[in-house]
């Protein structure tokens, strides 16, 4: 045998045989490594639309909650009417507080507050009484009784002439469990959920939200809008949801849980994508046959220089896989190979700014969603009402109410003051001074407060609310104002490199099970895990592992907060990398 047969006989034994092999096996694992990075991007997806979905479902959740759960209102609903005019007051209060509430949020095309008292009218405006008048295909008399008769507090339903049309409703309900009442919200479709289920996919799959009923509420399939899932397309899927390893009938079922036991289902045509796959991995099995049978006649030119190209190229991307993305690879010569390291190196120049960028939007966000949660309340509204209320007060001369408006000036200053997100520790203890002040007028002489505050520390900074909701504490779960001897120790001091505070109270403490799930975050009670969690990420945020928070206490003896941070004579910034 010549030479040239024997070179082509060893690259066919050596090379040719366990490349074919080797492509074969690869093509096989890129196929399904295709196919879970198809799902994996499908349920990203899907997990970004539920946290749309979320956001937007709270935001209804929680205009309809605060309306129904306004104080002012409960008793105005609750009280007997002597004359006219005191009705009059009511319909004043609840149009001057309530008017402007449909207007906060799109789509709302109807706001209504209904209650059954006797002795209250209904304005026609924003009070109803539930009569024999059609409500969105159901008579109000019936709506209300079926809604009251529910164990749900607040609630979501379709119309049932349009179910295209949202209804939400929350019971108006006192601190004893007594009803007085409901808060009925029609939304518009179109403007709550039809943009994310507008073509999902690219036509390859459908999204629905399914409710704790089971009832399909949004769906990119309009004709199953408002029906039950038992009776809908989805139904043969549903037991079999999120086991992507086994399609049926070439779809699969992505659910991904929200609040209120909802869910956000992505059905998922992986046949279309397989089909696809299944060209492109006959395309690249073709290719490389043809190359492997023009690389025997080049063999012996170029066997050596590719593959230490190609070695090369893959301990570079060895270390992109580390997460060092400033490598390059020298390009020599103008061929493939040479394309290839080109676009390696366009590709990793590109991947680092990617990271940067996606480093830089969650940085962003985690501060665009602190300052949207503030920006709910108009400060110009509060500021000049509380004038309004102080010219008036001083005209009286009633020194308890001037005492009242003022605290209330001092602190919402800054708790409304939307544009800075840290202060100085001297302004957050004029804030907490001026809730205590109002807490003190409420209560007068059951809490006795004593600060322990080293002046060194006030023109130091830190971030804003961090201590008021901690007070706040041991008012709302504390119990403070009903214990003997009553007191709230607050301290601030400088200790080396740190800053401590401390808060403490001889209240009633918090039990031994809920304490450990406050101390790690998962409680989720009321105010979730007493304000904890919010302190917590933005203690992280601004200065990582030096922002600490140590709850401590003791039932029936009392509880003690203490949060450390390092001494900041320069306004801190969000670290990179912190809380996202």
């Amino acid at each position: 045998m010549h030479l040239r047969g024997k070179i082509v006989l060893f690259y066919g034994l050596i090379v040719f045989i366990p490349t074919v092999l080797l492509a074969v096996g690869a093509g096989f694992l890129t196929f399904h490594s295709v196919r879970e990075n198809y799902l994996l991007t499908i349920k990203e997806a899907v997990r970004q639309t539920a946290q749309s979905i979320e956001f937007r479902k709270q935001s209804y959740d929680l205009l309809a909650t605060r309306t129904a759960t306004d104080g002012e209102l409960i008793s105005r609903l609750s009280r007997d009417y002597a004359d006219m005019v005191e009705q009059l007051e009511t319909v004043n209060y609840v149009d001057r507080s309530f008017l402007l509430t449909a207007k906060y949020l799109p789509g709302i095309e109807d706001f209504r507050i209904y209650h059954t008292n006797g002795n209250l009218v209904q304005d026609g405006g924003l009070l109803w009484k539930p009569e024999d008048r059609m409500l969105a295909g159901i008579k109000e008399s019936d709506w209300f009784e079926q809604t009251m008769g529910s164990h749900d507090i607040l609630s979501w339903t379709n119309a049932q002439n349009d179910p295209r049309k949202l209804i939400v409703s929350s019971k108006i309900i006192d601190g004893y469990g007594r009803s007085y009442g409901l808060v009925y919200l029609l939304l518009d479709y179109n403007d709550v959920f039809a943009e994310p289920f507008n073509h999902p996919f690219s036509g390859a799959g459908d999204m629905y939200i399914v409710d704790k009923d089971e009832r399909i509420i949004a769906s990119s399939e309009s004709s199953e809008i408002g029906d039950r899932l038992s009776s809908s397309s989805l139904q043969p899927y549903w037991k079999h949801q999120n086991k992507v390893s086994t399609p049926i009938g070439g779809k699969v079922l992505i659910v991904q849980k929200l609040s209120d036991n909802w869910s956000i289902a992505a059905l998922v045509h992986i046949d279309q994508m397989e089909k696809q796959s299944k060209h492109i991995y006959y395309t690249v099995g073709a290719s490389i046959a043809f190359f492997l049978f023009i690389s025997v006649f080049v063999i012996m030119a170029v066997l050596k220089n590719v593959v230490w190209r190609i070695r090369k190229l893959g301990n570079r991307m060895t270390d992109i896989s580390h997460g060092v993305f400033e490598v390059t690879v020298k390009n020599r010569d103008n061929d493939e190979l040479g394309e290839l390291e080109v676009l390696f190196n366009s590709m990793s120049g590109r991947l680092g700014r990617l990271v940067e960028e996606n480093t830089q939007a969650n940085l962003k966000e985690k501060e665009q969603s602190f300052q949207a949660l503030q920006a709910q309340i108009n400060p110009h509204f509060i500021y000049n009402s509380l004038s309004l209320i102080r010219w008036r007060a001083m005209d009286l001369q009633d020194d308890m109410q001037l005492r009242t408006i003022d605290a209330l000036t001092t602190f919402y200053r800054l708790a409304l003051n939307n544009r800075v997100n840290v202060t100085r520790i001297k302004d957050e203890v004029e804030h907490l001074k001026a809730y205590l002040e109002i807490q003190q007028l409420r209560y007068p002489g059951r809490v006795n407060v004593e600060w322990e505050i080293e002046e060194e520390t006030l023109e130091l900074y830190t971030i804003k609310l961090l201590l008021q909701p901690i007070v706040e504490n041991c008012y709302l779960h504390g119990g403070i104002t009903n214990r003997p001897n009553a007191f709230i120790r607050i301290s601030v001091r400088r200790e080396e490199n740190s800053v401590h505070f401390r808060v403490s109270d001889n209240g009633k403490g918090i039990k031994p099970e809920v304490l450990d799930k406050v101390r790690n975050g998962s409680y989720e009670g009321k105010n979730n895990g007493y304000g904890m969690n919010n302190i917590r990420e933005r203690l992280r945020l601004y200065f990582g592992p030096e922002g600490r928070l140590a709850v401590d206490s003791v039932r029936d003896e009392g509880t003690a907060v203490s949060i450390r941070i390092p001494v900041c004579e320069e306004r801190p910034e969000i670290k990179r990398g912190e809380g996202t």
